[in-house]
């Protein structure tokens, strides 16, 4: 396996297209409704309803294999942790990324990738969200864990490619998302 370049995504999306898909739409809806809530909380937090409107998302068809984990999690612990999480900002966006996704982590049942799916939907100017199939696009290699620093890997590669591509870190989050999820377009 190859890691992907700008111009392989470029490429890759002309021939597959720019067109919106059901996914776009449900993380659009995700991240306007945490836009909302940001404006109305202060301090900052997700519910365990939100959060589990991310879990939804994310995990589609695997939502309920860590169901019973998740479960243990209290309506108190999201909360005080995901404020927590949303108080921490500094001028390192490695350090926020890597002390953030730390402290989501936490919570039972949740790992990078989701923790990263939680920042990428509440900050999509700042996060991208890390999988193993974004992974095997932008490295070509295989993976099922990952840690906060394997995820600032991810991101510094992501944005890159942006930077390459005149294209926002979301907007290239996006495209690499598409690459290999062939059932996210149906």
């Amino acid at each position: 396996m190859t890691m992907i370049v700008a111009t392989d995504l470029q490429a890759l999306l002309a021939h597959n297209g720019h067109g919106v898909h059901a996914d776009d739409d449900e993380r659009h809806a995700l991240e306007v409704a945490f836009q909302d809530r940001r404006a109305e909380r202060h301090p900052f937090f997700l519910t365990g309803e939100e959060m589990n409107r991310v879990f939804r998302w994310k995990l589609r068809g695997h939502h309920e294999r860590t169901a019973a984990q998740r479960a243990r999690n209290t309506e108190a612990a999201y909360r005080l942790i995901s404020q927590a999480v949303f108080e921490i900002v500094g001028s390192d966006l490695e350090y926020e990324s890597v002390v953030r996704l730390g402290l989501l982590t936490a919570l039972t049942g949740v790992g990078v990738p989701i923790a990263s799916a939680v920042l990428a939907l509440v900050e999509p100017q700042k996060y991208c969200i890390l999988d193993r199939h974004g992974w095997r696009a932008v490295f070509g290699k295989e993976r099922e864990s990952f840690t906060p620093f394997d995820y600032w890997s991810y991101h510094q590669a992501i944005a890159r490619l942006g930077i390459e591509l005149g294209w926002t870190l979301r907007e290239t989050d996006l495209a690499i998302r598409r690459l290999d999820r062939p059932w996210r377009s149906l």
